[in-house]
């Protein structure tokens, strides 16, 4: 059969526009199915991952987690500080998994080791432990724990750690940092301090209750009636009230009181001296400026008390109209107490104020 010249030319020319369009709309919708299939295979899967139970080990360290707080839970119960040894310590402080902070104590209780002020900060830690377990909003976030040295020497070793008392935090996560050591040496170790430390390293404030102790009030109370006694046997002779000696004498003794550290003591509780484990060397005089013991506050209330002495020698020997000799003997044992003892007082201060440039006798 004959085929026109138009036909001819249209088959030369191949397939028009309008069919090539539709052959491009059919390869998109085919991809576009291919997508819809593959999505409709995935999301299955992914669902089915995400609503998967826990694998063996994720439950297996559940289920580890939820023992240990149990344990440390019972412990709790019967005693508000849980006493740790090396193994105990590694297995529930240490090792993981933890959701629980652990505040520890590192001290040397035992007799022979003589540590006096590990025995004043285990009774404030007792306080503070006792403030907790008893408290409203006591929870399995947090443990009170202590390790002896005789009980656990192994953990101070761990640890680098060659004095006692110490109180750390262990977090939950991660390794204590160094804000998690309590700075002892220059803040205390009073109860209210220790809280104050653990709601700034936890968030868990804790409300310190001390039992009462009425032997204030009982030493008060003897006071006052003393005093009241006296006055009544000496009702008809009241002239020493007016003794001026007596109240220049009570009015030294507040000063002393009060310029030697007293009441810094009362309110930041530091111990009475410090003793090394590792040498037994006892210290009196705290090494920075910002701390002291207690025995350092006595000392430098005696030296004070020396050097006021020598003054009053020395005006004493001024102004008596006795013997010249005695005079100048008087003179003498004045000078000597306020030279020897502002020296000794110097130095001390030249001791916890490193720099200090000067001197006198003793260095």
């Amino acid at each position: 059969m004959a085929v026109s010249r138009s036909e001819a030319a249209a088959a030369a020319a191949g397939p028009s526009p309008r069919g090539g369009g539709v052959s491009m709309l059919a390869r998109s919708r085919w991809r576009w199915g291919l997508a819809g299939a593959s999505c409709a295979i995935l999301l299955p899967l992914l669902l089915l991952l995400l609503c998967a139970p826990p694998s063996v080990a994720q439950k297996k360290k559940e289920n580890l987690l939820a023992e240990k707080v149990e344990q440390l839970m019972d412990w709790s119960v019967r005693r508000s500080v849980i006493r740790m040894n090396g193994d105990k310590f590694r297995r529930f402080v240490k090792a993981p998994p933890r959701n629980y902070s652990v505040v520890v104590m590192f001290t040397a209780l035992q007799p022979q080791r003589q540590c006096s002020v590990c025995r004043q900060a285990n009774e404030e830690y007792q306080v503070l432990a006792n403030s907790w377990r008893y408290s409203s909003v006591f929870s399995n976030k947090l443990f009170f724990s202590i390790v002896d040295y005789d009980e656990g020497a192994d953990v101070f070793q761990q640890l680098n750690m060659n004095s006692a008392p110490t109180f750390m935090h262990f977090p939950p996560k991660g390794k204590p940092k160094r804000a998690d050591t309590f700075d002892l040496q220059r803040i205390g170790f009073a109860a209210e301090q220790l809280a104050k430390w653990i709601a700034d390293r936890t968030d868990v404030h804790i409300r310190v209750f001390r039992p009462p102790n009425y032997s204030g009030t009982i030493a008060l109370a003897l006071l006052i009636s003393l005093v009241g006694g006296l006055l009544y046997l000496r009702r008809n002779n009241l002239e020493f009230i007016y003794n001026k000696t007596g109240w220049a004498m009570a009015s030294l003794c507040v000063v002393f009181a009060m310029t030697s550290g007293q009441m810094w003591n009362h309110i930041r509780g530091p111990p009475y001296a410090h003793k090394n484990p590792q040498n037994g060397q006892v210290s009196y005089i705290h090494g920075s400026s910002q701390a002291q013991f207690v025995a350092e506050s006595h000392i430098i209330l005696l030296l004070n008390a020396a050097i006021t002495m020598g003054m009053v020698l020395l005006n004493e020997a001024a102004t008596s109209k006795g013997d010249v000799g005695k005079r100048r003997i008087i003179c003498l044992v004045g000078l000597g107490l306020v030279v020897f003892f502002f020296s000794f007082l110097l130095s001390i201060f030249r001791s916890k104020y490193h720099g200090y440039p000067y001197s006198f006798l003793i260095k």
